[in-house]
């Protein structure tokens, strides 16, 4: 376990940054997570983060690159739906930084 730091607390990550409880969770906690990413967080960032969440909310899993672009693109539309847009935003591996960033476990087939 490793702990970091985001609001004068320490806050438990495994070994890769996961947060170990997610309810340690909050936005600020989210842009010091970010910080981590080398990604500062802006309007476009948020809206994927938020995706993301209501993608585990409502399947109960982080989801892998391929499912997460098809529910964006039902959510968000086609200009949104497709991995280019995701790597704009997240340019290290999306699925993976923004569950990351979003406070849920990392996904199950992500390197």
């Amino acid at each position: 376990m490793v702990n970091f730091s985001a609001l004068n607390q320490d806050i438990a990550t495994d070994k890769d940054g996961f947060l170990k409880n997610l309810s340690d969770w909050s936005p600020d906690v989210a842009s010091a997570l970010a910080t981590t990413c080398n990604i500062t967080l802006s309007d476009q960032h948020w809206e994927l983060i938020v995706l993301v969440q209501r993608f585990y909310q409502q399947f109960g899993l982080s989801p892998a690159m391929r499912p997460l672009i098809k529910y964006a693109k039902l959510e968000l539309g086609a200009d949104k739906g497709n991995s280019l847009y995701f790597l704009r935003y997240f340019p290290d591996s999306p699925a993976k930084s923004l569950s990351k960033i979003a406070g849920l476990p990392r996904p199950d087939n992500c390197l």
